[in-house]
């Protein structure tokens, strides 16, 4: 007789892996699957298309098509797995509404013209924007699914031709929390440990992560080694209920924004019960403290700088005092014992510890803070660095790792390091073979606020790529009205219609995937190659090559000197010079081409699996069994950081919280994945979730029409109770994946003043039956 716990972990493992039915198992066919689909085929390595997991696939090719999917076991994140939507990647290349060519606004409309007449605009009005109003006036917003060489040649293209900060990408959106944690705690971005801690970890605590179907491959791996080492034990701390709940061990929800007390919770009695590794604090901790009270970034003239200073033991214990199980039961409503079991499992030395989190702490206005007190947990207890032993954040996007964080297409980056240092703006000169007075010493705008700006006039032409803002921006009708103003100029490259290229002056059509070569950079370090397999529909061209079509036309042929037929080869060999020596060397092309994914740093041909370990990291000091090098004091830091209540909360004229985020079966904005008729057809449409309760009092029934109101706009969507996710009651959520239910002209555009980040998770909305 099976248990209760035995099903709902064979229900949670199938829900994150299975795809459609298949004949040839493992393998997902673009048309009716047979045995003989398989004949004639030529398999070859790609990373998945969708999350920031970067499972490894082999796709079929055949005549020109891709005709076949599977996982390739060669893969270190996947293990040739893949999830639903990994299967059914090729199909979203074969949509009927492909752009394949141009189009201009004329008139108003938008009318077809050639690759080149559009190139040739898209250069021209650039440099007269320039010429008009500064080179300051024109910016560039792309994303975490540019490849490598598409944010490089971006990078090189603002910042060292063009002479402008005014770059962003849409992992701003989800990652920047995730940045600013890591660098205030550690020096340097990017987690410590690898997707090989799960095979050696006891406990997975998940903080507001639904990782069975925003992480389903990476999920599956947790199944499996709760199921071949019992004992293991998974943990769920989130605001609503979901298919994470249900296969894990204990679900505990916590009330929106109390995550910051919980975590200072747990810290209070790991210090009360002695559960610390004092050796491992005295030789590699030391303790800061930042300014509190620091508001939201809501108003357009918003400022922050953190002004951070030493502080010691005794403070950090005074501090904790606030946070006793019991007070942060009566914030967070999770029960004290539960804080007190919490602690337990973090504390136990006979157990390895796991922290896995994604857009539930990161999407937050106290998102920096909160990645943050996960670290200061692991530090207490001296759980980093060490197999089985991580703070692990994962990422939503296939290279909001390898683009942006590492190549550093956000205002305040550059390859190596940031605009604000000499010395990395002088690498970049010599690097790039431009003048060093060409970078700017000072970013500019992030995301909201250049969207702000966009609003304002300051800037005035803005060439947007890979991603759909005018679906995920918050607060979106604000900034929706900004791209629509009259002498405003948008240039969207996309593959597909979206919202975003319903405001565009001009379209270019760009390759997509294994249309082109390019490389991807997941969540643990590990770079992925991937050769062009097919040819790009019509004039479609990748973004990179749009970005070295129209640098050549504004006259810098010497910058981007490369042949197409190598300059991919040549992007990276070139950006590989930034990050010449062992923190983060990364590896030759020729290399990246025979293997399906090399993590860095990659040293004498070796990869680096566990950073700030001696061990095995040779950044290391070999003399020291830790190494924080990050820090000028080669120390991490455990921080005081306060609960700070949200932006908006509800109120007797909003009584709701609304959270937002993403299910299964649809990746982002469902550009690509409504477009594949399984996917779609699984789920058709957004809804909103909302409590039996809370439906039964409003008197709303499975599948009315509900209108939802905030301070900021209004949408219809229908109600959906009891499904896979359910809130608590006196919260909603939405999910943001369907075009025609923009849940984001409801969202507030606070964020956290020191990522920069915006909260999708938490804001104050009305509910009424329609």
């Amino acid at each position: 007789m099976r248990t209760r716990r035995e099903l709902i972990h064979d229900a949670a493992a199938a829900a994150a892996v299975t795809a459609a039915a298949q004949l040839v198992p493992g393998v997902s066919f673009a048309g009716p699957p047979s045995r003989v689909d398989l004949k004639g085929v030529r398999w070859e390595k790609a990373p998945c298309r969708f999350c920031g997991v970067g499972c490894s696939l082999q796709i079929a090719i055949r005549n020109g098509r891709a005709v076949a999917v599977r996982g390739d076991r060669r893969g270190s994140a996947n293990k040739g797995l893949a999830c639903v939507k990994g299967y059914h990647s090729i199909l979203a290349l074969y949509g009927s509404d492909r752009l394949t060519k141009a189009y201009v606004r004329k008139n108003g409309k938008l009318v077809p013209v050639p690759m080149k007449e559009a190139l040739d605009l898209v250069a021209a009005k650039m440099q007269e924007t320039i010429d008009k109003h500064g080179k300051d006036a024109v910016a560039m917003y792309g994303s975490g699914q540019w490849t490598i060489p598409d944010g490089y040649a971006a990078s090189k293209f603002m910042k060292g031709c063009i002479g402008t900060n005014n770059l962003e990408a849409n992992a701003r959106l989800c990652m920047a929390s995730a940045v600013t944690g890591f660098l205030t705690s550690f020096g340097l971005d990017e987690p410590m440990g690898a997707y090989a801690d799960i095979e050696h970890a006891d406990v997975f605590v998940l903080w507001g992560n639904n990782m069975a179907e925003m992480h389903p491959v990476l999920f599956s791996r947790l199944l499996e080694r709760r199921r071949t080492h019992p004992g293991t034990v998974i943990i769920d701390l989130a605001t609503r209920t979901t298919r994470t709940s249900d296969a894990a061990d204990h679900s505990f929800l916590f009330k929106p924004q109390t995550d910051l007390a919980v975590a200072n919770g747990i810290c209070y009695e790991l210090v009360k019960r002695g559960w610390i590794d004092r050796a491992f604090i005295e030789r590699h901790v030391a303790f800061a403290k930042g300014k509190t009270n620091i508001g939201y970034g809501t108003e357009d003239t918003f400022k922050f700088k953190d002004k951070p200073e030493p502080a010691n033991w005794d403070e950090f214990v005074a501090f904790l005092q606030d946070y006793t199980p019991e007070k942060v039961e009566r914030l967070s409503g999770v029960p004290a014992d539960a804080i007190r079991y919490l602690a337990s499992l973090y504390g136990d030395p006979k157990r390895n510890v796991v922290s896995f989190w994604c857009m539930g702490m990161n999407q937050h206005t106290r998102g920096t803070w909160i990645n943050n007190l996960v670290y200061n947990i692991h530090l207490l207890v001296g759980k980093i660095s060490r197999p089985g032993n991580s703070p692990f954040s994962l990422t939503g996007q296939p290279s909001a790792c390898g683009t942006v964080r590492e190549v550093g297409t956000l205002t305040h980056k550059l390859p190596h390091g940031v605009v604000m240092k000499k010395e990395h703006r002088e690498l970049a000169a010599k690097i790039w073979n431009v003048p060093v007075e060409r970078i700017p010493p000072k970013p500019s705008h992030h995301t909201v606020d250049m969207f702000r700006a966009l609003d304002h006039g300051d800037i005035r032409f803005m060439w947007i790529q890979v991603t759909n803002p005018m679906v995920t921006i918050p607060n979106l009708n604000r900034y929706r009205g900004a791209a629509l103003k009259e002498d405003r100029f948008i240039v969207v490259s996309d593959v597909y219609p979206t919202p975003t290229t319903d405001v565009a002056d001009v379209i270019l059509p760009s390759a997509m995937w294994i249309e082109r070569e390019g490389m991807y950079g997941n969540s643990e370090r590990r770079t992925q190659h991937f050769a062009q397999l097919l040819d790009p529909p019509g004039e479609a061209m990748s973004d990179t090559w749009q970005i070295i079509e129209v640098a050549r036309r504004m006259g810098f042929e010497k910058e981007f000197p490369w042949p197409y037929e190598t300059h991919i080869r040549e992007l990276w060999e070139e950006y590989r010079k930034f990050h010449a020596g062992p923190k983060h060397e990364m590896a030759p092309y020729d290399e990246l081409v025979a293997k399906p994914g090399i993590q860095w740093p990659y040293v004498n041909g070796k990869e680096t699996t566990w950073r700030y370990n001696s061990e095995y990291d040779p950044a290391c000091n070999p003399d020291v069994k830790f190494d924080f090098y990050g820090k000028p004091d080669h120390r991490a830091r455990i921080w005081l950081r306060p609960y700070e209540p949200a932006a908006e909360s509800p109120d007797e004229e909003y009584p709701f919280w609304l959270n937002t985020g993403r299910v299964l079966e649809h990746w982002h904005t469902g550009s690509m994945t409504r477009r594949v008729p399984q996917l779609h057809r699984a789920v058709p449409s957004a809804y909103v979730e909302i409590h039996p309760e809370d439906a039964a009092e409003l008197g709303i029934r499975e599948g009315d029409l509900v209108i939802l109101r905030s301070r900021r706009g209004v949408m219809k969507i229908r109600a959906h109770i009891n499904g896979r996710g359910r809130p608590p009651r006196g919260q909603v959520f939405v999910p943001f994946f369907d075009e025609s239910k923009l849940v984001n002209e409801l969202t507030l555009d606070a964020f956290c003043p020191i990522s920069k980040q915006p909260d999708y998770k938490k804001c104050a909305v009305r509910v009424e039956r329609a």
